[in-house]
């Protein structure tokens, strides 16, 4: 009788590590995988940066909090809508046949969706499977209402993903030039955004890539280099690890921030000093690649403003210096993790080449620092959008809930 024990309990190990531990020894053998970003600027919308990002920051203010009122009743939140005006986009298949769409890579949401560019552009096919869900998600820069379903996605030729939860656009507002969505952002985002399953997450890509043993890692690497052209291909998304020939120096690692409503997103802790004088004290807030511009709590902007003696411009709600003035301007410190970040003074103005986009005059210079609208202390005191990545490589771990930062090439590059 032992001995048939033990034949049983030795059958039942090998069936477990011939099933289940398959993935295991897949994830063991699986290596980084790297896409190409492009870069997008929408002409439609980029005279109202600032309107754009400020719409955003009310979004993510508010999502979490609407998202927990409203459960379960079908609530669309009244926040001020405007056009996507500088995205990094990812090119995906989804479905068999494949159809091919351009997303936005989002740290700021978690959900994944398609179809915003034509009604019934995302088409069922032999892959799709429909779940009964209603799928919800308002960004500030647009929303989205559609279905949940499972299906398979290409990210890159050779790399399927099945089973893969999308939302299929039924009605979207605030997207022109692009499809949707690819949200890297934590999971627990995706809390709230389906009906009725109020309380469900949804796994996101990066998730299921992990599950299915095709990353070793649960992280995405973001990778931008500046850029003074409208559109161009100058990124890149890793996921399941680093791509190592992009930083010049060791990462930084901080955990989440404790604090709420930054720990809901990739959240940090940091400080900031103008030169030697400290505009922003350790507080928290969140890196966020749907966010144009670097935002700070408005008392810290407030001395900002008075030190570069920036003026509020009209036309593009930038602060402006007078090209003279140029020359005295320092460099802002990020504080995070007990390393210091420098963002140089050609890091802190916007591409002079781009003036005009943005309804500027050609030879001024203007300040990509902005106001967050409230003071220290509430709780989401800055967001360290795409202007602050392009010169920092960033890394969003997932299993151990923690962000990386590292200098790259870009980071000192007189480019603006």
């Amino acid at each position: 009788m032992a001995s048939l024990t033990l034949i049983l309990t030795l059958l039942l190990l090998y069936l477990h590590a011939l099933f289940v531990d398959a993935t295991i020894v897949r994830r063991l053998e699986a290596s980084p995988i790297s896409l190409p970003l492009a870069r997008r600027v929408n002409l439609t919308s980029i005279h109202n940066l600032v309107k754009h990002d400020e719409s955003r920051v009310k979004a993510l203010r508010s999502r979490l909090q609407k998202a927990s009122k409203n459960a379960g009743i079908f609530v669309v939140p009244n926040i001020p809508v405007t056009n996507q005006a500088i995205t990094y986009t990812v090119n995906v298949t989804i479905g068999n046949p494949g159809h091919l769409f351009s997303l936005i890579i989002d740290t700021g949401s978690s959900n994944t969706w398609a179809g915003a560019q034509l009604f019934n552009s995302y088409k069922m096919t032999s892959t799709t499977k429909f779940t009964g869900d209603v799928v919800q998600v308002t960004y500030g820069s647009g929303s989205v209402l559609g279905v949940e379903a499972h299906d398979t996605m290409d990210l890159a030729p050779g790399l399927n993903l099945p089973n893969q939860s999308l939302g299929m656009a039924l009605v979207s507002e605030g997207f022109t030039g692009v499809d949707g969505i690819l949200g890297i952002g934590p999971t627990d985002l995706t809390v709230g955004t389906l009906i009725p399953s109020t309380t469900a997450s949804i796994p996101t890509v990066t998730d299921n890539l992990f599950t299915e043993g095709i990353i070793p890692e649960r992280e995405v690497a973001v990778y931008f280099q500046p850029a003074d052209g409208l559109s161009t291909v100058n990124g890149e998304m890793t996921f399941g690890g680093i791509n190592y020939a992009r930083n010049t120096s060791e990462f930084t690692w901080v955990p989440i921030t404790g604090t709420s409503i930054a720990n809901k997103y990739w959240g940090i802790d940091q400080s900031i000093s103008y030169g030697d004088n400290v505009i922003l004290t350790s507080t928290a807030g969140i890196v966020d690649t749907g966010t144009t511009l670097i935002y700070i709590a408005s008392d810290a902007y407030d001395a900002y403003m008075q030190l570069t003696g920036g003026t509020v411009s009209n036309t593009t709600g930038l602060l402006s210096l007078p090209v003279g003035q140029y020359a005295n301007l320092q460099s802002l410190f990020f504080n995070i993790g007990g390393t210091s970040f420098e963002l140089t003074p050609n890091a802190q103005i916007w591409p002079r080449s781009l003036n005009a986009d943005i309804g500027g005059t050609a030879d001024f210079v203007y300040l990509v620092v902005s106001s967050i609208g409230t003071i220290t202390g509430s709780g989401l005191d800055f967001i360290n959008g795409y202007t602050f990545l392009e010169r920092f490589y960033s890394v969003y771990d997932s299993t151990n809930r923690r962000v990386g930062l590292a200098p790259t090439n870009y980071t000192n590059a007189d480019t603006n």
